[in-house]
């Protein structure tokens, strides 16, 4: 062994101790990894920072952007809730879900996946009178399994990518990795939902978020075409019972029915008030084919007139029967010292900014806001925002929404800039709560999210433009349409990933330049494997497994790829056999709740200990090495 070799075993062995440690982040770690081999003369000065170049760096924060708008748009809602069955069987609702988790991570994040599933799956779950951690488990399973089937659904396929591309000439393109990532995810999926049953623990559910707003009440506009349009009430209340919604009232030709008529057909131009848990606003909005009173609005519309509601009534089943409304009036407290600051208001509302948010604000005891209601404080004329919910705990108001009296405790939904709901937030004493995944879905920008995912995936798989490009490509296409808001395009890149993979590329050069990967491999195979290329495969899978199960898996497959075209190097064997070996293994972390971001996410949610995971993981982890095997030795034989 050379001084050298010593040296980076050393650097290697250090950082793989951080790693499971886990004190330090894991890019803090790789940083102090790649700083280590550049002072220890491994690495030249000149390129440290080279691996940030490699295409599979560009790639995965390109994805993780596109990933993004995909959420944020409610295109994914809009799927899940067109293709999950509504009812049925728990088996073949549990596997449905599952499987449109697994097929969501192979062309997204699939940490955004699991976020973007884990409410539906909790619903599923309260519907069917299942345990939640046996519901969650098969997810956050599934999702990691659907990544290993295409080129970016996980990034330790695109650094397994990256070191082909270096050792052959070529990486793999964007479905190479489907014939046998597609068999494995599939019957790992069936081994999993099938299994939880008997191998997930009953523990009891942790809480998901730190506050509790309650249901929101508020107020959804039916436009011409819609698909409530010439529905009863009672059609669209079935509808809404499956997302724990309600209606609670109508608005019919500035009347507001407070108890309307199941019977009523409902047309144009009507306007439902509706109560709902905040995660249930998406579905709710998507199913019917709604848009929320205040958005329609805002999009130019003519600006309703806003009633003030007389006492409390009842309908007959052709229409209401109610006093006619008094029209909105400004508040004379407000003075007409504001009327430059309503004119740009107005401004704002008529060409809407593509940078607006929803944020929830408490009306904290004392607050300025107390006792008056949306239109006394001309929240959209002097703020340019709107409100779009009310949640009160044990109380239902009576008046339309945005002639609401406010009370101290109330929870508001806010949509405008943030800029603006602070200042809002600031002038009146109000709290802005943690943020949290409430996604009112944008029919329009969600076809275009998708539409420009698909044509980068296409590009990508046709091989017209390099995988790197095509996805950057992507990006831009977002940045011209405005799908997300371009203040928030640096914020979908998780960072910390960016910063890993560009610190370990320079590590796992230097092992192969100086000899330390094919050392390594030689032992294992003279130590281990005894020559035996099949063993030395089954090897290389459980060992980045095992690895994975307890550091992040795009270190571990940075690190085992070296090792891995040393070794059929050296056995003289198709290098794409190992490298597909890395790339199952490293997808494949279902022991611990740290070996992976999804099964992190479910620990609370399930009631999870750290020692639950094992039980499902470990006969899973069995599943993938005998089935994946045969698979690897007839798709990329020896």
């Amino acid at each position: 062994m050379t001084t050298d070799q010593g040296l980076i075993f050393a650097i290697l062995g250090i950082t793989i101790a951080l790693f499971l440690w886990g004190r330090w982040r894991h890019d803090v770690v790789a940083v102090a990894a790649l700083l280590a081999c550049v002072l220890a003369g491994l690495t030249p000065g000149e390129a440290a920072f080279a691996g940030f170049s490699n295409p599979a760096v560009i790639t995965v924060g390109a994805v993780l952007i596109l990933s993004f708008g995909l959420q944020t748009t409610g295109a994914v809602e809009a799927m899940a809730q067109k293709v999950l069955p509504r009812q049925g069987n728990p088996l073949v609702a549990l596997s449905a879900l599952v499987l449109l988790g697994a097929l969501l991570s192979a062309f997204m994040n699939n940490v955004g996946a699991m976020a973007l599933m884990m409410p539906i799956a909790l619903q599923l779950a309260a519907k069917q009178n299942i345990p939640p951690g046996k519901v969650l488990m098969p997810l956050a399973f599934g999702t990691i399994l659907g990544g290993m089937t295409t080129l970016i659904g996980t990034p330790p396929n695109l650094i397994v990518a990256g070191f082909r591309a270096k050792a052959t000439g070529s990486g793999f393109a964007m479905f190479d990795f489907a014939p046998v990532g597609v068999v494995v995810a599939v019957l790992g999926i069936m081994f999993a939902v099938g299994a939880a049953r008997w191998l997930v623990p009953v523990r009891i559910q942790a809480e998901m978020d730190s506050f509790d707003t309650g249901t929101y009440l508020t107020e959804v506009h039916i436009a011409e075409g819609a698909k409530a349009v010439g529905k009863t009430l009672g059609d669209i209340e079935k509808r809404l019972e499956e997302v724990d919604g309600q209606i609670v009232g109508m608005v019919r030709n500035d009347f507001r029915v407070t108890a309307p008529y199941p019977g009523s057909v409902l047309r144009a131009g009507d306007i439902l008030v509706i109560e709902a848990e905040p995660e249930g606003l998406g579905p709710t909005l998507t199913r019917l084919g709604l848009k929320l009173e205040e958005a329609v609005d805002t999009e130019g519309a003519a600006e309703p007139t806003d009633p003030v509601m007389a006492d409390d009534a009842r309908t007959q089943p052709d229409g209401p029967d109610l006093a006619p409304a008094e029209p909105e009036t400004s508040n004379p407290v407000d003075g007409d010292n504001d009327a430059a600051k309503n004119k740009e208001a107005e401004q704002k509302k008529v060409a809407p900014n593509s940078d607006i948010v929803i944020q929830e604000l408490v009306a904290q005891p004392g607050a300025t806001v107390i006792g008056r209601s949306a239109s006394d404080l001309q929240i959209r004329t002097r703020y340019g925002i709107n409100l779009l919910a009310i949640s009160r705990k044990g109380h239902r108001s009576i008046s339309r929404l945005r002639w609401t009296d406010l009370q101290a405790g109330d929870v508001l939904l806010m949509q405008g800039l943030p800029e603006a709901i602070a200042g809002f937030a600031a002038e009146h004493h109000c709290i802005p709560l943690a943020q949290r995944s409430i996604i009112i879905p944008d029919g329009r920008k969600a076809a275009t999210a998708l539409g420009i995912m698909a044509a980068a995936v296409l590009l990508a798989a046709f091989g017209l433009l390099p995988a790197q490009v095509a996805f950057v490509a992507g990006v831009l296409g977002y940045m011209v349409t405005k799908v997300i808001p371009l203040r928030r395009i640096y914020e979908a890149v998780d960072w910390p990933i960016i910063v890993l993979l560009g610190a370990l590329f320079p590590l796992a050069t230097a092992m192969a330049e100086t000899g330390a990967a094919d050392l390594l491999a030689q032992t294992l195979l003279q130590q281990v494997a005894q020559g035996d290329p099949v063993l030395a495969l089954i090897l290389i899978l459980v060992a980045t497994m095992t690895l994975s199960d307890f550091m992040n898996n795009a270190a571990t497959a940075a690190v085992m790829c070296p090792i891995a075209l040393s070794i059929s190097s050296q056995l003289q064997a198709n290098p794409d056999s190992f490298l597909m070996a890395v790339a199952i293994g490293a997808s494949c972390a279902f022991l611990t709740p740290i070996g992976h971001q999804n099964n992190t996410l479910i620990l609370g949610p399930g009631g999870f200990r750290f020692g639950d995971y094992w039980r499902l993981g470990l006969p899973l982890e069995i599943v993938v090495v005998g089935v994946s095997v045969p698979v690897l030795l007839w798709v990329w034989p020896l």
